[in-house]
């Protein structure tokens, strides 16, 4: 994937984590989600780096551009 993005089987059933950890791109995108900055989140995980962040949203933008929106029209049943 890259330097510091690795998907793995056997972590986290294969998701896309930073290198050498089991923190998810998904649970970064989390905790910006949440309001955390990049400082609030190397102050909560010390051992990530602002690369390993960096390189988790860039992750998550490829994916992201990479993958179409499917969007599917179910008919309503019982009414």
């Amino acid at each position: 994937m890259s330097a510091h993005i690795v998907a793995d089987p056997s972590i986290l059933g294969g998701k896309p984590c930073i290198k050498g950890t089991r923190i998810s791109v998904e649970f970064i995108l989390e905790l910006f989600a949440s309001g955390a900055d990049h400082e609030d989140i190397l102050r909560e995980y010390p051992h990530l780096t602002m690369e390993g962040i960096t390189e988790a949203l860039r992750c998550a933008t490829t994916f992201l551009s990479n993958s179409p929106a499917l969007i599917v029209d179910l008919p309503l049943r019982g009414l």
